[in-house]
């Protein structure tokens, strides 16, 4: 039998379970403010926005914009929540907010 067959196959199945619990889970942190609020805590995981307690869904982007709702419409446009990740402006049922990433 190979050597590199009969050490390394074993080997490999063993470890393949913790290689594959090192995956994370990403997320992003903000910190939220408007001219009434400070201190709002947004966070950004995967494909969802957790804002003042309700959870959006990411209905997509256009150009520097993402969109964010409830329910996605095909009118991305057209959605609840419009974040610029790059600048932090957040616009939320017309009201405005400036975020910073933590």
């Amino acid at each position: 039998m190979n050597p590199l067959k009969k050490y390394c196959v074993p080997l490999l199945i063993c470890l393949a379970p913790f290689i594959s619990a090192c995956e994370r889970d990403s997320y992003t942190t903000w910190d939220c403010s408007s001219t009434s609020q400070t201190k709002i805590s947004m966070v950004i995981r995967k494909a969802q926005m957790e804002f003042q307690g309700n959870t959006f869904k990411f209905c997509g982007s256009l150009g520097n914009q993402s969109y964010f709702d409830q329910q996605c419409s095909t009118q991305t446009e057209q959605s609840s929540v419009v974040f610029i990740p790059s600048s932090g402006s957040l616009v939320l049922g017309g009201q405005d907010y400036q975020c910073k990433a933590l």
